[in-house]
């Protein structure tokens, strides 16, 4: 991974307290976040014995996470992972669970024993809340990697449920109608009906809690998220608009999703 060109920006600037970085397309864009979220790892593993990440989990992550854990240089036996998100009442097999997907992509790729799962199938949701809080807070969170939805979420804190001050660390939700809308568009579900209605998501206070975050923004469906995230207001009425509040927080773009930025 040391020997591999990384890919320059064509564009980078500041939002607010957010630099955003620009890439010619989505490949560039990936192999360079995953420079950036790898070379913290290792500055964060020479001066600390664990750390721990959060990653999420969707479409638009996968090339990221896909050079991200091919990376040798980063000692993963020593990273604990979660995920940010997972549906209310599916099992962990199903082919649109948040915990197949780090399973497959990231958990068997690394061989990692250091992977805390969301169980969207539990019986008792609210004490699985509670389980997963206590665990994101037995240690400082070193690094969060994530996206933004076409509807603006950070993890599934739709415009809707967004609490930029929310004193919880996980919570339950109810789904809007893009969100949903998207997971069938990304092929996640057949049709609408499909899509559960609820899910556990972390709440932004604990996303934004990360010692660093990278965002992950590629894709032409996202330019209007991107654009009412960095033009519009800071509201919850565009989660993501609350990255420009994180000076330890990166977003890379690629030309496609920074299509519409003035």
């Amino acid at each position: 991974m040391n020997a591999v060109q990384i890919p320059k920006p064509e564009k980078v600037f500041t939002v607010d307290h957010l630099e955003v970085r620009v890439y010619a397309t989505d490949d560039e864009l990936a192999l360079a976040a995953a420079w950036e979220a790898g070379h913290w790892l290792r500055e964060c593993l020479a001066c600390q014995g664990n750390v721990a990440a959060i990653l999420g989990a969707a479409t638009s992550q996968i090339k990221f996470l896909k050079q991200l854990t091919t990376r040798e240089d980063v000692d993963w036996s020593r990273i604990n992972l979660f995920h940010m998100d997972e549906y209310l009442g599916i099992s962990g097999d199903h082919s649109a669970s948040f915990r197949r997907f780090i399973r497959e992509r990231v958990a068997e790729p690394l061989k990692s024993r250091h992977v805390h799962y969301l169980e969207g199938d539990t019986t008792q949701p609210l004490e699985e809340c509670e389980r997963y809080g206590r665990l994101l807070k037995a240690q400082p969170i070193d690094l969060c990697c994530l996206g933004i939805g076409e509807n603006g979420h950070l993890a599934f804190n739709d415009p809707a449920v967004a609490d930029f001050g929310d004193r919880r660390t996980v919570k339950i939700v109810k789904l809007d109608l893009k969100c949903r809308m998207q997971q069938v568009g990304e092929g996640c579900f057949p049709h609408l009906p499909a899509v559960p209605q609820y899910a556990f998501t972390l709440t932004i206070p604990a996303l934004c809690s990360a010692r660093k975050m990278v965002c992950v923004a590629p894709e032409k469906r996202k330019a209007p998220a991107v654009r009412d995230a960095l033009q519009g207001p800071i509201d919850p009425s565009c989660p993501a608009s609350v990255l420009r509040r994180q000076s330890h927080a990166v977003l890379c773009l690629d030309a496609d999703s920074a299509s519409l930025l003035a």
